[in-house]
């Protein structure tokens, strides 16, 4: 006859063989469920950098209009405002082609001191200003919160039109690192991304506001610092 030791020991065997393969086909079966959204990730990133054009070349600043003392390319990348000099005003570096619906995508990170700056779009250049007017994807902290991934008004309502909302469970932010910016336009909407994490879904209702404009990278007037921007690509939709 078995003890009790080797009847239990027998029981846990038996368990054993039906659990274990129970386990290892679900774990199986999320890998198997998770593949279909990676993939389809990874197909939209491939048909972006098929059908995207770059707007920076990585070497000069050919495209763009602004002034070479505060905006220069460096290691690949534009390179706005300086860690030594104080900015004297808001300073924008404006594409020479206008753009009306399309899918915006580059890199992003602020160094120094200086903590906010932004992506302009669908903008204008003031007359007689250094001023652009505009919408701006923004970057940076004000009064200890993050701005990054808000929508805000430059130079014209000069006001947020919104912020991310809900707040994601996690930031989705790489502080003093690379970031990825994506801002999408396609007629009144206005969609953006930060680092794959939507921020902002805006619908624009007032038929006054422009639907179009350029594309602009700026640097806050402020504490000395730099913007860098890189990998800038846009597909027209």
């Amino acid at each position: 006859m078995m003890s009790c030791f080797q009847k239990n020991f027998v029981r846990f065997l038996v368990c054993c063989l039906f659990v274990f393969p129970f386990a290892v086909g679900e774990t199986q079966a999320q890998d198997q469920r998770e593949t279909p959204a990676k993939e389809q990730e990874k197909w939209e990133q491939d048909e972006f950098e098929l059908k995207s054009r770059t707007l920076f070349d990585g070497e000069t600043l050919a495209g763009w209009e602004g002034n070479a003392y505060w905006f220069r390319v460096e290691n690949g990348a534009i390179v706005a405002g300086r860690q030594e000099q104080q900015i004297p005003h808001n300073l924008f570096l404006c594409t020479t082609e206008i753009f009306v619906d399309f899918d915006l995508r580059l890199e992003a990170k602020l160094v120094g001191k200086a903590q906010n700056a932004g992506v302009q779009f669908r903008s204008k250049r003031i007359r007689g200003e250094s001023e652009v007017a505009g919408y701006q994807a923004d970057m940076g902290v004000l009064n200890g919160k993050s701005l990054w991934g808000s929508l805000y008004d430059e130079s014209r309502r000069k006001k947020f039109l919104a912020r991310p909302t809900p707040v994601p469970s996690a930031d989705p932010m790489k502080h003093g690192e690379w970031n990825t910016i994506r801002i999408r336009c396609k007629d009144d909407r206005i969609q953006l991304f930060i680092n794959g994490v939507q921020t902002v879904d805006y619908t624009e209702t007032d038929s006054n506001i422009l639907r179009y404009g350029v594309i602009g990278l700026q640097i806050h007037g402020g504490p000395a610092g730099e913007a860098w921007y890189r990998n800038i690509r846009l597909r027209s939709l």
